[in-house]
């Protein structure tokens, strides 16, 4: 199905018009204590929400993870907040996404390696450099209720709203 054929659609069904559901940001130290609150800070900084820490699932040794020990934080955004943000973190990577970063569900995925590399955000010294994981999740009114394998998104559909609303190329 073409682009043009995808938007009349869309246009016919407001229904089928994929939407963010959520934006889950994470940042994964591998230690606890004080690189994990510093990080913790960053991302409360960036987002406005408190984070919250993520414990280790198993034990690691030659990394000194131990099981249950708290190694990264996270934030989900909904709504405004999380069009914003992703509108700022897609500028870091110079609004450019492969295919490969898309999942068969038409979800994506991406990395910062640097936070400060998001247009606004200024660097602290005493909390240093952190780097980011962001995913995206989609879905459609009435996606929950399965409305059948037709309502179901794919990567084309929001490859194409990503296009249409934020200005990305997809490489």
């Amino acid at each position: 199905m073409s682009d043009e054929e995808i938007r009349k659609r869309w246009q016919r069904n407001l229904m089928l018009k994929p939407r963010i559901e959520k934006v889950t940001v994470n940042m994964s130290v591998g230690k606890s204590g004080e690189p994990l609150e510093r990080a913790a800070k960053v991302l409360e900084q960036l987002t406005q929400h408190r984070p919250c820490k993520r414990k280790a699932k198993k034990t690691i040794r030659d990394f000194g993870i131990r099981k249950g020990e708290p190694i990264a934080c996270l934030v989900t955004l909904r709504g405004e907040k999380a069009k914003v943000f992703l509108n700022k973190t897609l500028q870091a990577v110079d609004n450019k996404l492969s295919r490969k970063h898309f999942d068969n569900h038409g979800n994506f995925s991406f990395g910062i390696n640097e936070h400060i590399e998001i247009p606004g955000t200024k660097y602290v010294p005493e909390l240093g450099i952190h780097g980011m994981d962001i995913s995206v999740t989609f879905g459609r009114p009435g996606y929950r209720v399965k409305l059948g394998s037709n309502h179901l998104l794919t990567p084309e559909e929001t490859t194409l709203f990503i296009k249409d609303e934020f200005g990305v190329e997809i490489l």
